[in-house]
C-alpha cells in the first residue's frame, strides 16, 4: 500500500459514536436528534436546542491557503451537480485569469471529477506529508477517485467515510487559491454536515432540474445550509429546456421554471439556466468540459454567466 493510501486510511484518529446521541468531530460534538417537533414547539425550547447544538459544533478552521470555499450541492443525484461544479470552476478561472481555482470532490461513493477533468494518477506527497492536487485545464483537483481504482466500489460505513473526508479537507496542499469549488454528494447527510461545520464556507450553489421530484430535495438542501449558517448564493436550473437540433422546437422535458418558483418561495436568486444539450454531456464524458473545449458556445456562456453571478454574491474574502 502506497504512502498516500496509508495516510488516507490509517493516518488519523477514528471517530466513535456515543450512545447514538452524538458523534465527535474535530474535538466537538454533533447532536443527532431522534424526535420531530411540531409547529407548536415553544420558543423557549427552540432557543434551548440552539444553545445545546451550538456548544456541540466543532470549531471551524479555514483550509490553509484557500481564500473562499464555494460548495455545489443538490438534494438529489442525477441533476447535473458534478457537471456544474466542473464548469463553474473553469468559468471562474476563465472570467478572471488572475484567480487561482481548485476543485475538491467529496462525493466519496461516486467521484466524477477524475473522468470529467481527464485526470488519472496517484497524488504525490509534499515534504510536509500532504497530498498534492492533480492539475488540468489550469484547475487544481483532488478527489477520492485518485486514491482508488476506477472500477473499485467504496464499501465503507459512515465512520470510514468521515475519516476520508477529514483527510481530503485537511491533508491536501492546495498552495494559494482564491476559490475552492467543492463538489458535494447528493443529499443532506453526514458529509454535508461535516464539511459545513468544519470549514468556513463562503456560499452554497444549489443545483436542480425543474422537475417537482428534484425540487423537493433541492429545497431540503437549501434549508440544510441555512440551518448550519451557510449562505445560499442561489439556484441553478439545470436541464431547463431541450431544443431539437433539426427543427429547433423547444421542449421542457422536466417541466418549465420549477426552480424559479422554488427560488421565489425560498427568497433566493436564480443564478442561471443550463439547457439539456448533447454537447454538454459529450464534453463531460470525454474529459473536455464545455467551458474549456467550446468556450464560444451558448452552453459555455451560460456557465460563464453563472460564475459571474456567483462572484457577485460572495462576501469579501478574509484578509
Amino acid at each position: 500500500m502506497g504512502s498516500w493510501r496509508r495516510l488516507l486510511f490509517f493516518g488519523g484518529a477514528s471517530l466513535r459514536g456515543c450512545g447514538g446521541a452524538c458523534v465527535p468531530l474535530g474535538g466537538g460534538r454533533v447532536l443527532i436528534w431522534g424526535r420531530q417537533f411540531s409547529g407548536a414547539e415553544s420558543e423557549t425550547l427552540k432557543q434551548r436546542r440552539t444553545q445545546i447544538m451550538s456548544r456541540g459544533l466543532p470549531k471551524q478552521k479555514p483550509i490553509d491557503g484557500v481564500k473562499q470555499v464555494i460548495v455545489v450541492a443538490s438534494g438529489k443525484g442525477g441533476v447535473g451537480k458534478s457537471t456544474t461544479a466542473v464548469n463553474l470552476a473553469l468559468a471562474l478561472s476563465a472570467n478572471d485569469s488572475s484567480k487561482a481555482v481548485g476543485l475538491l470532490d467529496v462525493d466519496v461513493y461516486g467521484p466524477s471529477i477524475p473522468k470529467m477533468m481527464n485526470l488519472k494518477g496517484d497524488p504525490e506527497l509534499s515534504q510536509s506529508n500532504l497530498m498534492r492536487p492533480l492539475l488540468n485545464y489550469g484547475i487544481a483537483c483532488m478527489s477520492m477517485g485518485f486514491l482508488i481504482e476506477e472500477t473499485a466500489p467504496i464499501v465503507w460505513r459512515g465512520l470510514m467515510v468521515m475519516s476520508a473526508i477529514e483527510k481530503l479537507l485537511r491533508q491536501v496542499d492546495w498552495g494559494q487559491l482564491d476559490y475552492l469549488v467543492v463538489d458535494m454528494p447528493p443529499g443532506t447527510g453526514d458529509v454535508q454536515l461535516s464539511v459545513s461545520q468544519n470549514i468556513p464556507i463562503s456560499g452554497a450553489v444549489i443545483i436542480s432540474t425543474p422537475q417537482d421530484i428534484a425540487l423537493m430535495d433541492a429545497r431540503k438542501g437549501a434549508e440544510m445550509f441555512r440551518k448550519v449558517h451557510v449562505p445560499v448564493l442561489g439556484l441553478v436550473q439545470n436541464m431547463s429546456v431541450f431544443q431539437c437540433p433539426k427543427c429547433k422546437h423547444k421542449t421542457h422535458i422536466f417541466g418549465a421554471d420549477g426552480a424559479r418558483r422554488l427560488a421565489r418561495t425560498l427568497d433566493l436568486d436564480i443564478l442561471g439556466d443550463i439547457p439539456l444539450h448533447l454537447n454538454i454531456r459529450e464534453a463531460s464524458d470525454t474529459g473536455q468540459p464545455i467551458v474549456f473545449s467550446q468556450p464560444e458556445s451558448d452552453e459555455a456562456r451560460a456557465y460563464l454567466r453563472i460564475a459571474t453571478e456567483v462572484v457577485r454574491r460572495l462576501p469579501p474574502p478574509p484578509e
